[in-house]
Formats: structure tokens, C-alpha cells, sequence
């Protein structure tokens, strides 16, 4: 089975509607953004598969979910991993991680969590390296912070300046602490792919 047929399992497993506030559950079915409040949205479906399959998350992968919100994108992504790997769900509202980590209880798959984010720490820095990690929001850079949370060899999926990214930390160039060095404002030691333009809430990142 490929990633794209991974993640379609995924998602007929896990429908949106689950996961949406009341007011907009009549509204699951379409392929657009779906506000969930405090200014957040979930992604339309065809992104989010879109980021997935890029992902490609496998089995026992440990995975960093960044603006997890309602929870539904955690929840893929522990479907994804099986009970073989963990998923961290970070977020910033406060209100939307209370929901997002209760919609994520019901579906009892305990390998993976959602926690309010820490103010001023990108990410979950304690609990990686990671081998996938998911960003929905948009970046006005690539963040060192992020990289520096991925494996060598892990990806990362995230939208900067409106482009998607997808960023394989390459297994040298990390020095002995684990530290990327960084020219031009770019990780040396991250390959780069770009895949196509995309609009998404912005990235808080302090």
C-alpha cells in the first residue's frame, strides 16, 4: 500500500465531521476550510492529504503535529503510525487544545496526545528528535527550531510564505550536539522540495 492509499484509509477512517464544531458539521463534505474558532480553520481535505502523502508517515514513526487544533489532524497521523509509534499534537489556543485533545480521547488510541503548546518554544524541542513532523500554518522562514527537532533523515511538511515545503534533514552536516548550521538563512543540512502554493493561517513562533 502506498502513502496515498494510506492516507485515504486514514481519512474514510477518521472523517472530518467528527471533529468540526456543531454550527459547521452540515458543511464536512465540503472541500474547503472550515472555520473552528479563535480565528483558526480546519484545512480543506485535499490539503491535508496532499501534506500526508508527502509525510508519508509508517508504522512506529514518532511524529510532531504543530497547530493540531481540533485534533482531526492527530488523528490521522496515529492511525498512520499504528500503536507501534507516538504522535505529539501541539496548539497554542488554549480553548481549541481543550477540545482538539477531548475529539482526540474518543477515538482510543492512547499512543498519541495533544498538549497546549509552550509559550516562546516552537514545536515540543523535549520530546524529539522526531521522524515526521507536520506544520499546519504558514512560516515566514523555514524554522531553524523545527529542523533541529527532526532526526537526520526524517521530514517535515510545512507551508512557508504560502509554498509547501517538504524538508528531509540529510543525515550529515549536524554537528556533535545535534545543532544545524545554517547559511543564507537556509539549514545546511536540509534538503528542500516545493510543492505547489497553498493558503493557510500564519505560524506563531514565539
Amino acid at each position: 500500500m502506498d502513502a496515498a492509499d494510506r492516507v485515504a484509509e486514514a481519512m474514510a477512517a477518521w472523517p472530518r465531521r467528527d471533529f468540526l464544531p456543531r454550527r459547521e458539521r452540515r458543511h464536512a463534505d465540503r472541500d474547503g476550510p472550515l472555520p473552528i474558532g479563535h480565528g483558526q480553520t480546519n484545512s480543506q481535505p485535499r490539503t491535508v492529504a496532499a501534506m500526508l502523502e508527502l509525510l508519508d508517515v509508517r508504522p512506529g514513526d514518532r511524529v510532531l503535529d504543530v497547530g493540531a487544533g481540533s485534533g482531526w489532524s492527530t488523528t490521522l497521523l496515529a492511525h498512520l503510525t499504528g500503536p507501534s509509534g507516538s504522535v505529539t499534537g501541539v496548539e497554542r489556543v488554549p480553548e481549541l487544545c481543550e477540545v482538539g485533545a477531548a475529539n482526540l480521547e474518543r477515538t482510543g488510541m492512547p499512543w498519541a496526545r495533544l498538549t497546549l503548546a509552550t509559550p516562546g518554544v516552537l514545536g515540543s524541542p523535549d520530546e524529539g528528535p522526531f521522524h515526521r513532523i507536520l506544520v499546519s500554518a504558514d512560516a515566514q522562514t523555514l524554522p531553524r527550531a523545527l529542523v533541529e527537532q527532526l532526526e537526520p533523515g526524517g521530514v517535515m511538511v510545512i507551508p512557508v510564505l504560502g509554498w509547501m515545503h517538504r524538508v528531509t534533514r540529510e543525515l550529515d552536516a549536524v554537528d556533535e550536539r545535534g545543532r544545524t548550521a545554517y547559511a543564507e538563512g537556509r539549514p545546511s543540512d536540509a534538503r528542500v522540495e516545493i510543492h505547489g502554493a497553498y493558503r493557510f493561517v500564519p505560524l506563531v513562533e514565539d
